[in-house]
Parts: structure tokens; C-alpha cells; sequence
């Protein structure tokens, strides 16, 4: 079972008051009730905690975004076109493909990739300590 949000916070030692009890609680279940694809932007959060407690503001929301992921709790991207959005940190290495028009992201590894680039980086000297891909598509019409 992995991690939720609350307790990497405790392990990390990220003091949790009860309104980020709520939005680590949110972030944590948000791809159980949203599926994989979700990784939702601070209003869509704002949004998901507000249904909980309304009286957790906006700005509650985008502060403690923003200390889970100086924490290393909260993966941050900022994928094109639109606002930064967000998931757990995982331990788990994935890539993420970006469909343009509707904005559903896929994750996926894919050995192939990976052994690829590990080649480029050593083709041109390098080791490969670490990389990110994003590919961004148009689903085909079936």
C-alpha cells in the first residue's frame, strides 16, 4: 500500500493543521475517485477541499501546494498550455503522455525509452542521473 500524503508529511516532518490534514487527505485519494490521469491544478484542488471545508481559502490551498512540494512530497508539473499542475511523489520512475485537447495525461514506462536515452547519454559522455518526458498527442479518431 503506498504512502498517503499525511503521512510522508509526519515523516518529513511537516507540521499538518486540520485544514492541511484535509487537502493531504484530497491529494491523496484524488486518483482513486479521478482515476490515474489526475493531476489537478490548485483551483481544481481548491475546488475538491472547498466540497469538504469551505472555509479553507484559495490561497490556504496554493500555500500548501506549494510546502508539500518544497518538501518533496508533491511532484510539480508544469506540462504546456495551461496552469502547473500536481501528483504525489512516487518512488517509481513514469513518463506522462499529454493528450492536447482534452488534457487527460497517461502515465507509462517504457523500457525501450528508457534504455534509449540511458544510450544518447552515454553516446555523447554522459551518465544518466535523471530525465523527464512529456510527449503531447491528438488521440486518434477510432
Amino acid at each position: 500500500m503506498s504512502e498517503t500524503i499525511e503521512q510522508k508529511c509526519l515523516a518529513k516532518g511537516v507540521k499538518l493543521t486540520d485544514q492541511r490534514k484535509v487537502i493531504a487527505k484530497v491529494i491523496s485519494e484524488s486518483k482513486e475517485a479521478y482515476g490515474e490521469s489526475d493531476h489537478p491544478d490548485v483551483d481544481e484542488l481548491y475546488n475538491r477541499v472547498s466540497k469538504i471545508d469551505s472555509k479553507i481559502s484559495i490561497a490556504t490551498v496554493y500555500r500548501t501546494v506549494k510546502l508539500f512540494e518544497e518538501a518533496g512530497i508533491l511532484a510539480k508539473h508544469d506540462f504546456k498550455g495551461g496552469k502547473a499542475r500536481y501528483e504525489a511523489m512516487i518512488e517509481s520512475h513514469h513518463d506522462h503522455l499529454i493528450d492536447v485537447k482534452t488534457g487527460e495525461i497517461i502515465e507509462f514506462v517504457d523500457e525501450d525509452i528508457e534504455k534509449l536515452q540511458k544510450k544518447v547519454a552515454e553516446k555523447y559522455g554522459y551518465t544518466l542521473v535523471d530525465h523527464k518526458l512529456e510527449l503531447y498527442g491528438v488521440k486518434k479518431k477510432s
